[in-house]
């Protein structure tokens, strides 16, 4: 049995091994995300189809935010995400507004934002220097543990990506049927 490593070209740098892997991963359940908004218009993205607060441009605002901050935190620590736990109501009012489409935002600017966003992931686990860094994690109620490597932040945001695509799956069959798989 032959085992053959990934490789993939991140901004003209080479990446094998466990990186391309874990990239490959990342990239499918981002491209399973984006193809849920296949053919929308900016109403039907903003459209809440469930009883969730959820829409599908809301959804990948969140998650584009969710992938900035865990990148950010594999280089500079907590200090990327702030404290959860002194936020205040107003701070919990935007946040929610990432989960939702805002008048004047249109799909394609969503979707332009996330890609920048991939982007610039991408990079950085290409030239990291060591997956193995390590950071506290920031203060928020849901944290129970210490430390996080940047590979434990990489392989959150393919978890978050992955369960987020799901629910836009969800989400689109509600809207209009049209099904990601299947």
């Amino acid at each position: 049995m032959t085992i053959s490593a990934q490789v993939e070209r991140v901004e003209g740098v080479v990446v094998d091994g466990e990186r391309a892997d874990l990239l490959a991963m990342l990239g499918k359940q981002r491209h399973f995300l984006r193809f849920t908004t296949r053919g929308l218009s900016d109403e039907e993205a903003g459209r809440r189809t469930t009883v969730s607060e959820l829409c599908l441009g809301g959804l990948i605002k969140h998650v584009t935010v969710a992938e900035r901050n865990w990148a950010d935190f594999m280089v500079n620590g907590p200090a990327a995400m702030g404290d959860f736990t002194a936020m205040t109501e107003e701070d919990w009012a935007r946040r929610a507004d990432e989960f939702r489409m805002l008048p004047g935002e249109t799909l394609a600017g969503i979707l332009e934002d996330y890609a920048e966003v991939a982007r610039r992931t991408d990079e950085l686990v290409a030239t990291l220097p060591d997956l193995n860094v390590a950071h506290p994690l920031p203060k928020a109620p849901w944290n129970t543990e210490e430390t996080w490597t940047a590979r434990r932040a990489l392989l959150h945001i393919i978890a978050e990506t992955a369960q987020h695509a799901g629910h836009a799956d969800i989400l689109r069959e509600s809207l209009d049927g049209a099904k990601s798989m299947g």
